[in-house]
């Protein structure tokens, strides 16, 4: 009788580990790479073996008309073509499972979507330039990204929803064209709002950084509220949790490793959209560690 009840226990203890650990959802860590020289190359950051996504920064000129320009910092100079030579790493980080995806927009740049007309435009030049399609001149080289993803911090703040939807639509074309945003965490994002609603973005990483309202301050209450709402409300596939992979890397909302590990992840693991962990940036990674503290619990 007392080794039956022992065992009933054990199996007891056995039912409780698995479903009791089985609402977590796993995840990745995306990170931003090409506002740095310092940061090493695609390919460095992919063998490392720590990130699930990379998003290429920037397309930080475009719309309305402009010539479409490419910045990637001291990595290489598109106007020389000698940003060509990722063209094999991005092929190589594809290789091991990792989404390349091109960030369009960013803190510093020209860019906005005049009409229906000029978001179609665009899409049209994304397509043949960096995705699936055919252009003379592609900075890349002949890679095909898996897809777009967009940091949309400035100017105008029509039209995005139609650049998600005419991009998206190239999946009918054979490969699938992934879309990824960086919402700032407070709701509505002023610029992305209506495109997220769409409902057509694959990975969602919200900047809850340089947010105080959202942001961490000492106190998860704030950041894990907002969480809440972004996985309830928006309608996306996955959401991730965005933040500075160093002190330096943002003017506010660093988290330290220990407490992200221990206090916030655990919580927001919860949710069936839980993605994992954008971080921002590769360069401020490297310097500090951050996603090897704490890829052993994203």
């Amino acid at each position: 009788m007392a080794q039956n009840s022992h065992t009933m226990l054990s199996l007891t203890l056995l039912f409780l580990t698995f479903f009791g650990t089985s609402h977590a959802h796993a995840g990745g860590i995306a990170i931003y790479w090409g506002q740095n020289g310092n940061e090493g190359t695609l390919s460095e950051a992919c063998a490392t073996k720590k990130y699930t996504h990379v998003n290429i920064a920037f397309l930080n000129k475009f719309g309305n008309g402009q010539t479409p320009e490419m910045n990637l910092a001291g990595h290489c100079n598109p106007s020389t073509n000698s940003c060509t030579k990722f063209s094999s790493e991005i092929k190589d980080c594809q290789s091991k499972g990792i989404k390349v995806l091109l960030s369009i927009g960013g803190g510093i740049g020209s860019y906005s979507l005049a009409s229906i007309e000029d978001a179609k435009n665009v899409s049209t030049f994304l397509y043949n330039t960096f995705l699936g399609g055919k252009s003379s001149s592609r900075p890349l080289g002949d890679a095909i990204l898996d897809g777009i993803d967009f940091d949309i911090e400035l100017g105008s703040t029509q039209n995005w929803q139609y650049l998600a939807r005419f991009l998206k639509g190239y999946s009918r074309f054979g490969k699938k064209v992934y879309l990824g945003a960086a919402p700032q965490c407070p709701i509505p994002d002023k610029f992305l709002g209506s495109a997220l609603n769409t409902g057509l973005f694959d990975f969602v990483w919200v900047q809850f950084y340089n947010n105080p309202p959202c942001q961490y301050n000492g106190n998860i209450t704030n950041l894990v509220n907002s969480w809440n709402k972004w996985t309830t409300n928006i309608p996306a596939r996955k959401i991730f949790l965005g933040l500075p992979a160093a002190t330096e890397a943002a003017g506010s909302g660093f988290i330290p490793a220990n407490v992200l590990t221990s206090e916030i992840l655990p919580i927001i693991k919860k949710s069936r959209k839980y993605g994992g962990v954008m971080l921002w940036s590769r360069f401020y990674d490297v310097q500090n560690g951050y996603s090897t503290s704490i890829i052993g619990s994203v």
